[in-house]
């Protein structure tokens, strides 16, 4: 286009906040509830600014200094040249330059990026998604999970996930597992986050079962192999009913889909940051053709745009809920207009999809600069 918005500068400044009651598990060093603690957490506040006064603005959790130089001079349109361009780079730059762009492309449109991509859901199922069980403090015990998942079903939630690491003994992740069956297995979607951690075919079986017994509705990255073992995962379907869900921890599209080729996996993770709103609507649409589910990882603005305009998808993610601590969402206090969290959803259980061009949300710039700890101009 010959009046398309052409890349002038890139600004990215350093944000970090500190996050009180959060604190590291020894050994694993995994985020969890720790009364009294206090953790730093960091992202990058980024500006795409254009010759047409049009400017894309996101925090994104990877720094796209080193693809600045490409980015100048270019159209801010081109989302397809630069998605080919870094599918051979660090996925997480692919997806943040992809994620910017867009916003750009909304704004310079006067369309959300949902009107761009054909969206159609205007409310997105939500789905609980706890923070990491604690071997001490809240989420330690099978009945603390459980009473957890009653108060997320009050609120309205229809689904609610944990994630029982770094508790390192398996007994603990199945009896949570089964009292979380037992109370709310009737009544909510229930789902197991291993994140990898069960280092034995053996254990990741045992926690299937559990999952049968209690009648979840998927159990995702079982193995500590980061999802690439096809064999493994699809002997293990081959034993359990309960549906695999797997992708986190593979980050291209091209790997996620031979997991589904190879019957390794139920359902296939996609995500933002990694693959971007492009690499997300293309693996929607491979699993599609190949009749199954694709599951957003994560929530955002991004994510909840680029849902709504996905038909075989179930959840949105309310990521790291915690009945003792604010939601680990990184970019909370930054908007004036958008927030995640528990209390997020409607009393039905649904995240709306934010109006407005681009992604339709507006920034809280006075809260940026006080967590703005260094600011990068390219020019």
């Amino acid at each position: 286009m010959t009046d398309a918005p052409i890349i002038t500068k890139v600004e990215v400044q350093q944000c970090s906040r500190i996050i009180k009651d959060i604190g590291r598990e020894p050994g694993s060093g995994t985020p969890t509830y720790l009364p009294g603690a206090e953790m730093e957490q960091s992202f990058y506040m980024t500006r795409v600014f254009t010759d047409k006064g049009i400017v894309g603005e996101y925090p994104l959790a990877a720094d796209i200094s080193r693809a600045a130089e490409l980015m100048l001079g270019h159209s801010a349109l081109e989302r397809g040249f630069f998605y080919a361009e870094y599918a051979r780079y660090p996925m997480n730059l692919l997806g943040a330059v992809d994620t910017i762009l867009w916003d750009i492309g909304g704004k310079f449109h006067n369309a959300s990026v949902s009107e761009l991509l054909g969206g159609f859901r205007k409310k997105l199922p939500t789905y609980a998604s706890t923070m990491n069980g604690g071997v001490t403090g809240g989420l330690s015990t099978p009945e603390s999970y459980a009473d957890f998942a009653e108060q997320c079903k009050e609120i309205g939630y229809k689904g609610f996930k944990i994630h029982p690491y770094p508790r390192p003994e398996l007994q603990d992740h199945i009896d949570a597992i089964l009292a979380l069956g037992q109370r709310v297995g009737d009544s909510m979607d229930l789902m197991l986050d291993s994140f990898c951690f069960y280092r034995t075919f053996a254990d990741a079986l045992k926690v299937g079962y559990a999952c049968d017994e209690a009648g979840f509705f998927w159990y995702e990255d079982p193995y500590f192999d980061g999802g690439a073992t096809e064999y493994g995962h699809r002997k293990l379907r081959e034993y359990i009913k309960t549906p695999l869900l797997q992708g986190e921890k593979v980050h291209s599209i091209q790997q996620k889909v031979n997991l589904l080729l190879a019957n390794a996996t139920d359902f296939i993770r996609g995500g933002i940051p990694a693959n971007g709103v492009t690499g997300t609507m293309k693996l929607a649409g491979a699993a599609e053709a190949l009749g199954v589910d694709v599951e957003i990882h994560g929530c955002g603005p991004a994510q909840r745009h680029t849902m709504s305009a996905i038909g075989n998808s179930n959840y949105y993610e309310m990521v790291w809920v915690h009945p003792d601590v604010e939601c680990l969402q990184m970019t909370n206090e930054i908007y004036a207009n958008y927030a995640d969290g528990l209390d997020a959803v409607d009393a039905d259980g649904n995240v709306g999809v934010p109006d407005g061009p681009g992604y339709g949300v507006e920034y809280d710039w006075k809260a940026i600069e006080r967590l703005t700890t260094a600011t990068v101009v390219h020019e």
